[in-house]
C-alpha cells in the first residue's frame, strides 16, 4: 500500500490509528503527546495509558482514540536521542515504528498516521529520524496492506 507524507495536525487526521510520541510511562507531556491527550480526553487517554505502561523503549502499545477521529492511539516509545549510541538509537527508533505496524495491523486497521518520532524534546535530528522512519515505515509495508502517513508538522519544508 501507499506511503504518504503529508503536512498539518495529527490529531485531525481520519485514519483508524494515530501514533503518539510516548514516553515509556505512558504520561501525558508536551508536544505531538500533549496534543493527543487533549483531543483524545485527557482522562480517559490517562487511565487506559495506566493500564498499558510501561512500555520499554522501541517498542509500543494500544489504546482506544476516545475523542479523536482515530479509534485507536498507539503509543510508541522512541528513544532518548545520543549521539554517542546514535546506531542503537537508530535501532530503537525502527523498532518503535514497526512496532506500531504490527500492532496497527493485528487490530485490522486499514491506514496509520504517524508524529516524527523521537524528534521533538527527546532529541533525534529531524532528517536522520525521518529518514530512519521512512526506511522502517517501507520495508514494513513490503508485507502489509496498511496505507501509512507520515504527518510532519507545520507548513512543509
Amino acid at each position: 500500500m501507499p506511503f504518504k507524507i503529508v503536512y498539518g495536525d495529527i490529531t485531525t487526521m481520519q485514519v483508524d490509528a494515530i501514533v503518539n510520541a510516548a514516553n515509556s510511562r505512558l504520561l501525558q507531556g508536551g508536544g505531538v503527546c500533549g496534543a493527543i491527550f487533549r483531543k483524545a480526553g485527557p482522562a480517559r487517554l490517562q487511565e487506559a495509558c495506566d493500564q498499558a505502561a510501561p512500555v520499554a523503549t522501541g517498542h509500543a502499545a494500544i489504546t482506544p482514540g476516545f475523542d479523536l477521529p482515530a479509534k485507536y492511539v498507539i503509543h510508541a516509545v522512541g528513544p532518548i536521542y545520543r549521539a554517542d549510541q546514535a546506531e542503537l538509537c537508530r535501532r530503537q527508533l525502527a523498532s518503535a515504528y514497526t512496532e506500531s505496524l504490527k500492532l496497527a495491523d493485528e487490530h485490522h486497521c486499514a491506514d496509520i498516521a504517524f508524529p516524527l518520532i523521537s524528534s521533538g524534546i527527546y532529541g533525534y535530528p529531524k532528517a536522520e529520524a525521518q529518514a530512519v522512519a521512512e526506511d522502517a515505515i517501507r520495508t514494513y509495508l513490503k508485507q502489509s496492506d496498511l496505507m501509512v502517513y507520515l504527518v510532519l508538522y507545520g507548513g512543509g519544508r
